[in-house]
């Protein structure tokens, strides 16, 4: 698991759409949420609120792969204004512990929170 980058922090700061992508029997499944939904855990992992994502949790309960997109155009990129960020990583549904706690108290309608351990992190902007 990697430490999650300064300017990805700055860019969650701001609204943008993220897109997170599993892999089912059917194909590569892609699912949407905010910028602004996202958390940092206290032992570094990525925290998604999840309301629906039935089919993402079903693929990830036979493949935990996840990669993911997220971007700002607020946040100065490499070239010029605007800059984002693309994952790797494994992701778990969790319905229950600390992780869900803090969701839920932050998000009522969460029925669980997709935790991701980033592998890696590439700035793509």
């Amino acid at each position: 698991m990697i430490t999650i980058p300064d300017k990805m922090k700055e860019v969650m700061a701001h609204e943008g759409v993220v897109a997170i992508v599993t892999q089912g029997i059917e194909g590569p499944h892609m699912v949407n949420t905010w910028n602004s939904y996202l958390r940092i855990s206290a032992d570094g992992k990525l925290l998604v609120p999840v309301g629906y994502m039935h089919v993402t949790e079903n693929n990830l309960a036979q493949n935990p792969r996840v990669l993911l997109t997220l971007g700002a155009r607020e946040v100065e990129g490499s070239h010029g204004p605007g800059t984002g960020f693309f994952l790797e990583g494994t992701g778990t549904i969790v319905d229950f512990g600390p992780s869900f706690d803090s969701t839920k108290a932050t998000f009522p309608w969460a029925r669980a929170v997709l935790e991701i351990k980033i592998s890696a992190a590439k700035q793509t902007l």
